[in-house]
């Protein structure tokens, strides 16, 4: 018979990913990754903690001595890029994503006052949930972080029929589109949606997303390319900017999402 005496059982119930767990806490990823400046850090920790209710005087302060875009982009949107950081390293979760976004646009609304003609947007983006499919939270989180980076986002909600899908896309032009589903029966209205696409003449990329997407499929078909985590979409979305197909995204993708 066997025999446990002596065995040492610490390595064999260790969880294979406990080392990799993120120990650190906001304010210590915060020392790394907040502006140096001092107006600007004062406004993105605005944003880090949540402060939807001081960060209008904190704005109005900076915006006495700052720039309003540069209060926009680097304090506000630094303090959201933080968060982002935060979210993918599974500190923030859902909750204080969305809070910290609500932050970000009390205090860029107020700053955008003071912009002549407004703020600049980067360009347009689609988002929507596969039709059929009412799973929305990852979308959500995805157009937060879209929008914090400067883009319009036109957030066409969940169980989006396809047809209206092309007709937003026909009517708006946009810079790409995004499309999450969350069950596999729903998925297939990715290929679909770029079918009629490119009948079309509509070349730009379509990005699949979700947890029943993976890459391999995402790339299955024209226009299609991926994301796999919300903090990549601004870093895919920056090179389609830049003048990326649907084609270069997938050959560069991992230089794309780099550590994301």
């Amino acid at each position: 018979m066997l025999s446990c005496e002596g065995a040492d059982f610490t390595q064999v119930v260790k969880r294979y990913d406990i080392d990799s767990q993120v120990i650190a806490t906001p304010e210590e990823m915060a020392k790394k990754m907040l502006p140096k400046d001092e107006v600007f850090r004062k406004v993105a920790e605005e944003v880090l903690y949540m402060r939807f209710k001081t960060v209008g005087p904190v704005v109005m302060e900076a915006l006495k001595q700052r720039n309003p875009l540069d209060v926009i982009n680097e304090g506000l949107v630094a303090g959201m890029e933080v968060v982002a950081k935060l979210y993918a390293e599974h500190v923030y979760y859902l909750p204080e994503i969305m809070m910290a976004a609500k932050t970000m646009e009390i205090g860029i609304a107020l700053a955008e006052k003071q912009v002549p003609g407004g703020r600049e947007t980067k360009g347009t983006v689609i988002m929507h949930a596969a039709e059929g499919d009412p799973h929305d939270i990852g979308k959500n989180i995805a157009a937060v972080m879209v929008r914090s980076s400067g883009y319009t986002v036109i957030d066409m909600g969940r169980d989006v029929p396809i047809v209206d899908f092309i007709a937003k896309v026909e009517e708006v032009k946009p810079l790409f589109a995004s499309g999450t589903a969350l069950m596999t029966t729903t998925m297939s209205a990715f290929p679909e949606e770029a079918k009629i696409l490119k009948e079309k003449g509509i070349n730009m990329p379509l990005m699949g997303c979700g947890g029943a997407v993976n890459r391999e499929y995402a790339n299955s078909y024209d226009l299609g390319i991926y994301s796999e985590k919300a903090p990549q979409t601004p870093l895919i979305a920056e090179k389609i900017r830049q003048g990326y197909d649907w084609k270069r995204v997938r050959d560069e993708w991992d230089s794309i999402v780099g550590g994301q």
